[in-house]
């Protein structure tokens, strides 16, 4: 059965130093809060597990990192920025410490939401390792690497030269073209191509930069090492999934970096193990709070 991808309850945005950060939430509004960190490059439209949501008595809500969807670019967009801007809505809403879920590229951001003392427990699908700690190295492909390497020598000048081969159809390409056959026909089938695709024109609404700086901090080192981290971890990962920008052993290293690490590594499942595991990465989530 293919995965259902329903559209936001809610949205709304505030204004922090001048600038809009907006969030879209699913659920009730008395529910118990769990925050949503997107993957690369897409918009907080697109969001996972309504019937798990609501079933579980969950309030999602899922900020848009600056330059994405609906909050306004940061010049100074770093992490930290990030956590500023997510601790401004959990202020706002007075949603005290929530957990975490993040997917693919997402998964730093929350590393750097649990850094910062925001959050109480993180659930990780299909997250992006830290490519660039030197354990991962000799697992990475060659493309990647170079990547890699770019950003550490300049990575202004790679920024300035990537937001030039970059947009919403390209990023949809690359994608599918990195998926493997199961999570081919989960992310082209119409159900789901649809909201995926608008989410990612509303990505890059504002320009490129907003993603191609994402980019460049989860390509580079994390500010907050996963040995610090003191709260649970769940990380989630597919054994199907083909990814090069995932997790290159399906987050083995990973797992044993996070003082408090589970991981769940499922034989079946692709990259898209968000979206057909839902209710049970949600539910691990909740008891591990």
């Amino acid at each position: 059965m293919l995965p259902m991808i329903t559209p936001p309850d809610r949205a709304s945005d505030l204004a922090i130093a001048g600038r809009r950060v907006g969030w879209t939430e699913w659920g009730a509004r008395d529910g118990a809060p769990v925050l949503f960190v997107t993957g690369a490059a897409t918009s907080s439209s697109l969001g996972f597990g309504a019937d798990a949501i609501r079933a579980l008595g969950l309030r999602l809500i899922c900020v848009d990192r600056a330059g994405l969807g609906r909050s306004a670019p940061d010049p100074a967009k770093s992490f930290a920025s990030y956590a500023r801007d997510v601790a401004a809505v959990i202020d706002a809403l007075a949603l005290g410490r929530p957990p975490v879920v993040a997917v693919s590229q997402g998964a730093p951001f929350a590393v750097a939401l649990a850094g910062a003392g925001l959050v109480s427990a993180i659930a990780i699908a299909s997250g992006q390792d830290e490519l660039a700690h030197p354990r991962l190295r000799a697992a990475l492909i060659p493309d990647v690497a170079a990547m890699i390497d770019a950003i550490a020598a300049d990575a202004d000048g790679f920024a300035r030269t990537f937001a030039t081969r970059v947009d919403a159809e390209g990023m949809w390409a690359l994608v599918m073209a990195m998926s493997g056959p199961e999570d081919q026909a989960i992310y082209g089938a119409p159900e789901f191509a649809g909201p995926y695709r608008a989410a990612l024109r509303e990505g890059f609404a504002q320009g490129p930069d907003g993603y191609v700086r994402d980019l460049v901090l989860a390509l580079g080192r994390w500010p907050t090492p996963p040995e610090a981290i003191e709260v649970p971890v769940h990380l989630w990962y597919g054994l199907r999934d083909t990814s090069p920008v995932h997790s290159p052993d399906f987050g083995a290293t990973l797992a044993t970096r996070f003082p408090r690490a589970t991981r769940h590594a499922l034989a079946d499942e692709g990259g898209a193990l968000l979206w057909t595991r839902s209710r049970e990465l949600l539910t691990a989530l909740v008891a591990a709070v």
